[in-house]
C-alpha cells in the first residue's frame, strides 16, 4: 500500500522531528541549504516510506521537502539522501531502462568536470493582449515559451523574470577494479545542481576522484541530422547525493583471518625470496629487477614538511633493454596484481591523455575538465609500456606529475591542481633495437634527459646467448605451454592483500643505524668522484638517488611489518641502487660511476674533452690571429694529449652545435 502525498509529509515531518531537528538547525544557522539524511534511519523509522522513496523519488522529495518547511527553513532547501542499501547500487554498464525514474546509486572515477553555469528552471511569461502571467517550467535543453494564451492569443510573449540554478556536468567512468578481462569501462553523465556545485563541495567533483552518487536516471532524446528527435534516447542522472570515496587500498576487504596470514607471511625468513619468486613467475631470472618492482609496488612513506614540501614516496621504475626480454609482460602481471593500476602504451598516448586536459563540454557549453591516467592512478600505480615512442612535447607533461606529484591546469577559464600521487612503471626499447653498453642510456632512448632523471631505478635488460640460462629460459616458456608451470609461491590475490595492509598499517622510520650506513654509502661515493687532477669531476651520485635509496628502505621494511627502517633494510637499498649504476652508470673511459652518463647522456670525461680542445682552439685562433686549420694546426696538438680523431671529430661537431666555434671553410675552423 502507497502513502499519500499528505501522508509522506506528516512521516518526514515525525522522523525530521525525531532524528534530525537538531542537524536542521546547525545546517540553517551555518546558511546550508540542504539536509542529509541517512536511508537507513529512514527504514528503521518507516519501511513503507524508504521503499516509496525507492520507487517514485521524485515525487517523495518534494513531500520531504515541503514537510521541512513546517521548521521555518528558507524556499528551496534540499533534501539529500545517503547510504542507500546495496540492491540499489548498479554498475553502470548494468543500468537499463527499468531503472528509470527510480533511486538508484552508482560507483566509479570522474572523469570530465565541467564549468558550473546557470541554468534556467521556470521562466514568467506576460500575455501583452490581457496582461495573465504563464509559468513555463524548463525541463529540456532548449528553452520553453509559451505557445498560447487562455484569452486566445498565439504567438510573443514578454519575458517577465527567470529561476536559475547553478549546474555542473560530470562524466562517471567505471572504476577499472570491477571490470571483467580487456572489457572498456562504460560511463554515465551526471548532472549536479544547486548545493552540490557550490565552493565547499568542489572536492567532490574534481577529476580523478572516486565517487558514489545517489540520484534518479532520466533519458535524453537523441537529436537526429535532420534535427528531428530519435525514437533512441541517451541515459543520465540528476544527482541527490555525492559522496567521495577514499581512494586507498582500503577499498580491499582484509578479513581476520587474511591479517593473521599476512603478519605470518611477514615473519617469514624467506618472504623476500618467496615475493620475488611471485612476480612474474612466468619469467626466468631478472630477480633484482623483480626486487625493484616489489619494492615499488609496496612504496615509501610519504613526507610533509613543516614549509609545507611534499617528499614523494612512490618509487618511478623505468626498464630499458632489447625485445623480446619479457619487459611488457612484467607490466602487464604488475597492471593485473596491483590494487590500483592503469596500463598506457605509449604509441597510442598523448600528453593530455596521461595529465589532464580541457575540453568542449557540449551539453552545457562551456568546457570541463578531464583526468588523464596519471590521475586516473592516484594512489596507485601507472604502466607505460613503450614509453620511448611518447613524443618530446608529451613526455614534458610528466615532469611535474612525476615529481612534485600533482598537475597544474590553466586554461579556458579552468584553473586546476589535480593529484597524481602514482608509481610509474615503465618500459623503453633502444633506437636500435638492441642495448648498447658504451652508449649513455639518454642516447639510446627518445626520452629527455630531465624526465629519465627521475626515475629512481632504471634497469638495463640484455638478452644474450648463454647456454645455462638459455636452458632454463626454454623450460620456463615450454612449461608454461604444457600447463606444466607451477603456481606462484604467493596468489595474486593474497599479493593485493599484502600490500593493501602495509600500506594501510606499516609506516616506518629512520634507525640511527640505517641513517649512518646510508650516508656513509653516500658521502664515499661522492668522494670518490673529486680524485684525480681532470678539471670536471664525475658525478657519482646525487641527493636525487639518496632520496631513491630512503624509499627503498622504507618500502623493504614495510614487507616485514616493521616500526623501523633498520640496518638490512638501507643494506638491500644500497644494492639494489648499485646494481643500477654498475650496469649503467660506469664511464667506460674512467672506470668509474657519473651520474651524468644517465641523466645527461654526456660523461665528466667528455665534457672535459669538449672543453680540452675549445681552449686548444681559441688559443691557436689566438696566434694566428685567424682560422686555424684542423689537419696541420690543430690534430697534431690533440694528438698529443692522447685524443683519438673519432673523439676529436665528436667534440668539433658539439662545439658547432653549441655556438663556441663555427667552420669559415672546410677543414678550417674560426672562434665566434
Amino acid at each position: 500500500m502507497t502513502l499519500d502525498a499528505s501522508e509522506q509529509m506528516e512521516k518526514f515531518q515525525d522522523f525530521v522531528e525525531q532524528s534530525y531537528q537538531k542537524d536542521l538547525h546547525e545546517n540553517v544557522s551555518k546558511g546550508y541549504d540542504f539536509l542529509v539524511l541517512d536511508f537507513f534511519e529512514l527504514t528503521k523509522f518507516d519501511p513503507r516510506l524508504a521503499d516509496q522513496l525507492l520507487e517514485e523519488p521524485e515525487e517523495t522529495l518534494k513531500a520531504a521537502e515541503i514537510a521541512l518547511e513546517q521548521f521555518d527553513v528558507r524556499k528551496g532547501f534540499r533534501i539529500r539522501f545517503r547510504n542507500l542499501p546495496k540492491s540499489q547500487e548498479i554498475f553502470i554498464r548494468n543500468l537499463r531502462s527499468k531503472h528509470l525514474d527510480k533511486f538508484i546509486a552508482i560507483e566509479g572515477i570522474i572523469r570530465q568536470s565541467s564549468e558550473v553555469r546557470p541554468q534556467a528552471v521556470s521562466a514568467k511569461f506576460e500575455c501583452p493582449s490581457c496582461g495573465n502571467v504563464i509559468t513555463m517550467p524548463q525541463i529540456d535543453q532548449q528553452f520553453r515559451e509559451p505557445t498560447r494564451c487562455t484569452c486566445g492569443r498565439k504567438g510573443k510573449f514578454r519575458l517577465l523574470s527567470k529561476t536559475l540554478v547553478d549546474v555542473q556536468r560530470l562524466v562517471i567512468e567505471e572504476s577499472p577494479e570491477n571490470l571483467e578481462g580487456g572489457a572498456q569501462p562504460k560511463r554515465m553523465q551526471v548532472f549536479l545542481r544547486e548545493d552540490l556545485v557550490e565552493p565547499r563541495m568542489e572536492k567532490r567533483s574534481t577529476p580523478g576522484t572516486r565517487v558514489l552518487v545517489s540520484g534518479m536516471m532520466y533519458e535524453v532524446p537523441i537529436q537526429t541530422r535532420t534535427g528531428a528527435t530519435s525514437t533512441r534516447f541517451d541515459l543520465a542522472m540528476t544527482a541527490n547525493y555525492v559522496e567521495p570515496i577514499e581512494e586507498d587500498y582500503s577499498e580491499i576487504v582484509i578479513s581476520p583471518e587474511d591479517e593473521k596470514e599476512i603478519r605470518a607471511l611477514s615473519k617469514d625468513k624467506k618472504i623476500y625470496e618467496r615475493l620475488v619468486a611471485s612476480i612474474s613467475p612466468s619469467i626466468f631470472g631478472h630477480d633484482k629487477i623483480k626486487e625493484a618492482i616489489m619494492l615499488q609496488l609496496f612504496g615509501g612513506i610519504r613526507k610533509t614538511k613543516k614549509d609545507g614540501t611534499i617528499i614523494r614516496g612512490d618509487l618511478h621504475v623505468l626498464l630499458v633493454g632489447d625485445p623480446g626480454c619479457g619487459k611488457s609482460q612484467m607490466l602487464t602481471f604488475v597492471n593485473k596484481s596491483a590494487p590500483k593500476a592503469r596500463y598506457v602504451a605509449g604509441r597510442s598516448a598523448s600528453g593530455a591523455g596521461l595529465t589532464a586536459s580541457v575540453v568542449k563540454d557540449e551539453f552545457l557549453r562551456g568546457w570541463a575538465l578531464e583526468a588523464g591516467a596519471m590521475v586516473l592512478a592516484d594512489k596507485g600505480v601507472l604502466v607505460l609500456d613503450e614509453m620511448d615512442k611518447i613524443s618530446t612535447e608529451d613526455t614534458s607533461a610528466l615532469h611535474e606529475a612525476m615529481e612534485q606529484q600533482h598537475i597544474s591546469i590553466a586554461k579556458a577559464n579552468i584553473q586546476a591542481t589535480l593529484r597524481t600521487q602514482t608509481s610509474i612503471l615503465a618500459a623503453a626499447n633502444p633506437k636500435m633495437g638492441r642495448f648498447d653498453p658504451f652508449t649513455p642510456v639518454p642516447n639510446q632512448i627518445d626520452l629527455p634527459p630531465a624526465l629519465i632523471n627521475r626515475f629512481d631505478l632504471i634497469f638495463v635488460m640484455r638478452d644474450l646467448p648463454n647456454k645455462e640460462l638459455d636452458t632454463n629460459i626454454a623450460t620456463r616458456v615450454l612449461e608454461s605451454h604444457s600447463y606444466k608451470e607451477p603456481a606462484p609461491d604467493i596468489d595474486s590475490k593474497m599479493l593485493r592483500k599484502f600490500l593493501a595492509f602495509t600500506r594501510q598499517k606499516c609506516f616506518p622510520k629512520l634507525t640511527d643505524e640505517a641513517i649512518k650506513e646510508i650516508k656513509e654509502f653516500y658521502v664515499d661515493l661522492r668522494s670518490s668522484g673529486s680524485d684525480g687532477d681532470n678539471a670536471i669531476k664525475p658525478i657519482p651520485i646525487s641527493p636525487r638517488q639518496l632520496e631513491a635509496i630512503v624509499r627503498l628502505a622504507e618500502a623493504s621494511a614495510r614487507i616485514k611489518l616493521k616500526d623501523k627502517v633498520e640496518k638490512e633494510d638501507a643494506l638491500r637499498a644500497i644494492a639494489l641502487l648499485k646494481g643500477c649504476m654498475a650496469a649503467i652508470g660506469i664511464d667506460p673511459e674512467t672506470g668509474k660511476v657519473d651520474m651524468d652518463r644517465i641523466t645527461t647522456g654526456i660523461t665528466a670525461s667528455t665534457r672535459g674533452r669538449i672543453l680540452e680542445v675549445r681552449n686548444l682552439i681559441f688559443e691557436l685562433c689566438d696566434e694566428k690571429d685567424g682560422p686555424v686549420s684542423v689537419e696541420e694546426d690543430l690534430k697534431p696538438k690533440v694528438y698529443e694529449k692522447g685524443v683519438t680523431e673519432q673523439k676529436l671529430e665528436e667534440a668539433i661537431e658539439k662545439l658547432k652545435r653549441s655556438g663556441d666555434i663555427f667552420e669559415p671553410k672546410k677543414g678550417w675552423l674560426q672562434k665566434i
